[in-house]
């Protein structure tokens, strides 16, 4: 647990803020000739723009609910809350600006971002199945005791991916109707299954000051 905190703190040095991860995504479309790269850097770079588009939808769209500002109002406590992801990542342009909005709603919560791709050993504390799926975030207090997970995607999204592999539909059919999905729910499972996870914890922080 010691080495554990000792990682994390020593790694949160170079985290980036919400908006020095989106400046960096923007830097990896704008100063990129997309003719001067390999079909895999020519995927990742068309990924990236996509993603950009996908994250300036969803900032002018996605709206706070008056559940998520009194949820989050109630959080007395410094919470960090530390995102796990890459600026190509699909999931994480469709949730990470639920989770910068919800996280501005309080000035007792820090969001920090890590590249999983730098950070390995980070990504390797917070594995899903096994697997360093992304975005992941991992909310922790002052101390950096963890205090819930969630990622890598709303459990809708993660069912409706499960049952379309099932059905044999190839990765670009999954991710189109993923996407679509995403659009028609506009963030709001994301916000949902976060404000369940602090809710609970509120819970348990009154119960447990009730008991003194």
């Amino acid at each position: 647990m010691i080495e554990k905190k000792f990682l994390l703190k020593e790694k949160l040095n170079n985290a980036f803020t919400y908006l020095q991860f989106k400046e960096l995504s923007e830097k990896n479309v704008v100063d990129v000739n997309p003719d001067l790269l390999n079909e895999m850097e020519r995927a990742y770079y068309d990924y990236r723009k996509l993603n950009l588009a996908r994250v300036s939808r969803l900032e002018k769209l996605y709206k706070p609910t008056e559940e998520a500002l009194t949820t989050i109002s109630n959080i007395q406590n410094y919470q960090l809350w530390l995102v796990i992801t890459e600026d190509w990542c699909g999931d994480s342009a469709q949730t990470l600006p639920v989770i910068a909005a919800l996280a501005n709603l309080n000035k007792n919560i820090d969001l920090k971002i890590l590249l999983r791709d730098s950070n390995p050993d980070v990504m390797d504390l917070y594995l899903t199945n096994g697997k360093r799926s992304i975005p992941k975030l991992v909310v922790l207090d002052k101390e950096l005791n963890e205090i819930f997970q969630w990622g890598p995607r709303p459990l809708a999204a993660k069912s409706l991916a499960d049952e379309l592999h099932k059905k044999g539909l190839d990765k670009q059919e999954v991710i189109k109707q993923l996407h679509l999905w995403y659009a028609k729910d506009g963030g709001y499972s994301t916000e949902k299954e976060i404000l369940e996870l602090l809710g609970n914890n509120l819970k348990t922080n009154a119960n447990h000051q009730t008991t003194f």
